[in-house]
């Protein structure tokens, strides 16, 4: 542990705590998203290399220790994970019990939605960037909206509510459809979240002057509803910025996480399905448990090592600069 770390909690030398962390469980996926990974898919991490439900769950307890109030897993597709339902059913069992959240391509939630909601998973953010059949073949190179719908339907039926959806907005490809997209989840009381597209595609062939803008989607919806922002305090440490749709009560979010960052409030720690800690989405080093967790290491070194490696969290993810460096690890392997 770097000597002077405080001795609790997961603060950085900018004034901020972690609390949230993000795991991922697994670096498989279902789709092919062309914002993602190429048609071919990746190399997948070898299972000896991934944390055992065991494993994962000391981590988490750790985390917890020192903070940590909420858990959200992800992916890859986190459903793929066979053993996702226990793997949930431990963390709930975690004192003090965090919140459990999921992250979802939302292919198979239609069978899983009743058993997780069960072993004690909270809620779930649902990732679709369009309503239209064609345009989600495209995106996805496969033909599954129809099965996204269902499990949307099914996480609304067992309580995983609020049901939120995340979108990313591409200019040339959905960018047109944003308000088509709004109005479908407010017909069915879904919670929509507009992300800009962010540097972690496998390809690296990112552009900024192609992404999709906050200002760009905002306006775009104004064209058929009324957005009222409501004030900053009601945002906290979300990402999102939040409107009132036509007044209320529903809201629709916007992610500006390239053109308006919210570095200066981000309260996240992600754990990758290979044990790594990484301070910020965008960090350009991580920090390995699974080596020590596997060579024996206590509870206590495990904490130094998240403790140091928080404290070394920069101001911000640094998208813009001239030394920005997109991180080698594809969205697919750190975890969203």
């Amino acid at each position: 542990m770097i000597a002077s770390v405080p001795r609790s909690g997961m603060p950085d030398t900018f004034g901020r705590f972690a609390t949230d962390l993000r795991v991922s469980v697994t670096d498989r996926c279902n789709l092919r998203c062309t914002y993602c990974m190429p048609a071919e898919g990746l190399p997948w991490m070898p299972r000896a290399e991934m944390l055992t439900d065991e494993e994962m769950l000391r981590i988490i307890a750790v985390f917890i220790g020192l903070g940590v109030r909420q858990v959200r897993l992800t992916g890859g597709e986190p459903l793929l994970r066979r053993s996702l339902v226990d793997l949930v059913a431990g963390i709930a069992a975690l004192k003090p019990r965090p919140l459990i959240a999921m992250t979802t391509n939302g292919v198979g939630l239609d069978r899983l939605a009743a058993p997780l909601a069960g072993a004690g998973l909270d809620r779930v953010n649902v990732s679709l960037d369009t309503i239209d059949q064609q345009e989600f073949f495209n995106l996805t190179r496969r033909d599954r909206l129809a099965d996204v719908e269902t499990g949307l339907k099914a996480a609304a039926s067992v309580g995983l509510t609020p049901v939120k959806v995340n979108a990313v907005a591409m200019r040339g490809i959905n960018d047109h459809s944003a308000a088509d997209v709004l109005q479908w989840c407010l017909d069915r009381g879904y919670q929509l979240r507009f992300i800009e597209q962010m540097p972690l595609d496998a390809q690296h062939a990112w552009q900024r002057d192609e992404m999709v803008t906050a200002a760009e989607i905002r306006q775009q919806l104004s064209t058929r509803f009324t957005l009222t922002a409501l004030p900053d305090e009601a945002r906290g440490s979300a990402p999102a910025e939040l409107f009132l749709v036509d007044g209320g009560p529903s809201t629709v979010g916007i992610i500006a996480s390239v053109s308006a960052p919210f570095c200066a409030a981000c309260d996240r720690v992600r754990l990758t399905s290979d044990g790594q800690v990484r301070n910020c989405l965008f960090a350009k080093g991580e920090v390995d448990l699974r080596g020590p967790l596997r060579d024996g290491a206590g509870d206590a070194e495990l904490a130094g090592l998240i403790q140091g490696e928080m404290w070394r969290k920069a101001r911000g993810h640094g998208i813009g600069r001239p030394d920005f460096v997109q991180p080698e690890r594809p969205m697919s392997a750190i975890g969203g």
